[in-house]
């Protein structure tokens, strides 16, 4: 049993070396040769935002909501978080405390777009402090993060139970190349986009070819609202929509890790 052991041991050893020793192979010149690498790399994320949380959290201690994340437009970046209550949800809660879902609205810094590790990393830190229904977890944004929304969808679509971009567009080789694990997550994402017909600013084909990119994969609730008359601005009228709210809440989507996660 012993002599096993050490076999065992020593052979584990001479394989180790042996792989260490291709990884450290000097590569011959007018060749190519075999070579590996690995690295572990780390990253800090932070963001600024707005927490809105509904008129009864305190009082339904025992209850989980949804969330709305919302991302905002490039005319709301920078330090002053007060920007980003000019548009969608977080201008809409202002006057509505009965809102019935959390509200998570991060603020872009200045000269940038939006990063989905510091998105992701958000969304982490709130659904791991806050009473959030994971099954019910929603994402939107307008104009660039509109952008931001459809690029967070392709990425990892099973975070999300439905999507609201608005005048926004993405990478439609994204959704037709996903993996066929990713693809049965995007097929069961519900995505409602909204765009302006005469938009100068993204034409309304950005939202036209995401649409179709989810169609032609197979997912099942995929929708375009088109207003005729609307310029970029289409994200007020969608906004203060009611039947928005109520078709985000009627999707769901078995969270990932659900087990290991809880509200501490």
């Amino acid at each position: 049993m012993l002599k096993t052991f050490v076999g065992l041991v020593i052979l584990s050893l001479l394989i180790w070396l042996g792989l260490s020793a291709r990884a450290a192979e000097r590569p011959a010149a007018a060749t190519q040769t075999p070579q590996s690498f690995k690295k572990k790399i780390t990253k800090t994320v932070g963001a600024d935002y707005l927490l809105f949380l509904p008129k009864d959290y305190a009082a339904k201690s025992a209850q989980r909501w949804p969330l709305i994340l919302f991302l905002h437009g490039a005319g709301e970046r920078g330090t002053d978080l007060q920007l980003v209550t000019k548009h969608g949800p977080p201008k809409l809660v202002k006057d509505k405390p009965e809102f019935p879902f959390i509200v998570v609205s991060p603020q872009c810094p200045a000269g940038q777009v939006w990063d989905p590790d510091v998105v992701l990393g958000l969304l982490d830190e709130v659904t791991a402090h806050y009473a959030v229904d994971q099954s019910r977890v929603y994402l939107t944004g307008l104009s660039m993060g509109g952008y931001g929304t459809w690029k967070l969808a392709g990425l990892c679509p099973e975070r999300f139970a439905a999507i609201a971009p608005i005048c926004g567009g993405g990478d439609t080789i994204q959704i037709a190349l996903a993996s066929p694990e990713k693809r049965k997550a995007l097929q069961g994402l519900g995505v409602w986009a909204f765009h302006g017909a005469k938009d100068p600013v993204v034409k309304l084909e950005e939202s036209e070819k995401m649409v179709n990119a989810f169609k032609r994969i197979g997912a099942a609730d995929v929708q375009l609202t088109i207003y005729p008359e609307a310029q970029h601005d289409s994200w007020t009228e969608s906004y203060d929509n009611p039947a928005l709210y109520e078709w985000l809440l009627q999707h769901r989507r078995e969270p990932p890790m659900a087990a290991s996660r809880a509200k501490p």
